[in-house]
């Protein structure tokens, strides 16, 4: 998948934990660690929004598009 999701890096630079943040955020710790791992297929925008108010960051921190292999450029000669 083309965007990742640097939930683990903004919860280390704010030293939070996955349990606190789920409580602050009030998701389940299912749901915080799918989103951490980057195994989720979709966000909330509602849910980006009290991540990012716990975290005092911006979208942008945790979203990151890096393109496929596929799209790079094609085959190579």
């Amino acid at each position: 998948m083309a965007i990742i999701i640097n939930l683990d890096v903004m919860m280390a630079k704010r030293k939070i934990g996955l349990t606190e943040l789920a409580r602050e955020v009030d998701i389940t710790l299912a749901n915080l660690s799918i989103l951490k791992n980057n195994k989720a297929k979709a966000v909330r925008l509602t849910t980006l929004d009290a991540i990012c108010r716990a975290l005092d960051c911006q979208p942008g921190d945790l979203l990151e598009y890096v393109p496929d292999e596929e799209e790079k450029g094609g085959a190579e000669s």
